[in-house]
């Protein structure tokens, strides 16, 4: 073998050894710990213990512009290429399920929900390491969130939110409610527990309060919204 055959051979193989070192291998153990999700009007969270059990699930969920908190328990299936199901079990009756596709260096997933007659998908995200709770901790967000309002219409709300670590909201942002645009400041609270789930209050200038869940993940990086005034269906995230 000359030496520019030799090389080629060399660098075909570096080529299998990289493509094989990348390429998906994932098991129940890949979903493991506490995971944040939105899923169509739907924002929870449940912990996963790495071998097929779900436990300490809970959500809020927007049914028709009717808020529910609920919790539950169920399983979940992960394939070797990073494909799998769940079913969950509401506390006081009825089941859903969903498949998901593990993706972001296996720290997330896309979701669709597979129950007969609805459609929804969305996202879930570990929480990561993190600490949660009034820490003191400044930290600015860029917020996205879309849905409808009953007898208004459309809403879309953009903005960038200040949390101050003390429970205190500042920022300013543009809302787009059915077609009319208004930018303006606002103000507000905050509660954020231990285990990262929380309560957000906002008013911005010249509008009613907003009331949100919310659900902390990616190590603190993004935050999972669901608007919890009646006859909202509103969700979206903040990110750093």
């Amino acid at each position: 073998m000359n030496f520019q055959k030799f090389c080629f051979a060399l660098l075909v193989f570096a080529v299998i050894a990289v493509g094989s070192a990348s390429a998906a291998s994932c098991s129940n153990a890949t979903v493991n710990g506490v995971w944040g999700y939105l899923v169509g009007a739907a924002v929870g969270q449940f912990t996963a213990d790495g071998k097929g059990g779900i436990t300490n699930g809970s959500q809020t969920v927007s049914q028709n512009g009717v808020i529910e908190t609920q919790t539950f328990t169920g399983t979940y299936s992960v394939s070797k290429n990073c494909t799998g199901s769940l079913t969950v079990n509401l506390t006081g009756g009825g089941t859903a399920t969903a498949n998901f596709v593990i993706d972001d260096s296996k720290k997330g997933a896309q979701i669709i929900d597979t129950i007969s007659g609805i459609v929804a998908g969305g996202f879930g995200l570990a929480q990561g390491a993190v600490t949660c709770g009034a820490t003191g901790k400044k930290a600015t967000f860029a917020a996205n969130l879309l849905g409808k309002i009953a007898n208004t219409g459309p809403v879309a709300y953009v903005s960038q939110v200040i949390l101050d670590g003390k429970g205190n909201i500042s920022g300013s942002g543009t809302f787009d409610v059915n077609g009319t645009i208004v930018t303006a400041p606002f103000t507000g609270t905050y509660t954020e527990n231990a285990d990262c789930t929380g309560s957000a209050q906002v008013t911005p200038s010249g509008f009613s309060t907003l009331n949100f869940n919310l659900v902390v993940v990616n190590a603190g990086k993004e935050i999972l919204l669901i608007e919890t005034d009646a006859n909202t269906i509103v969700v979206g995230n903040m990110q750093q």
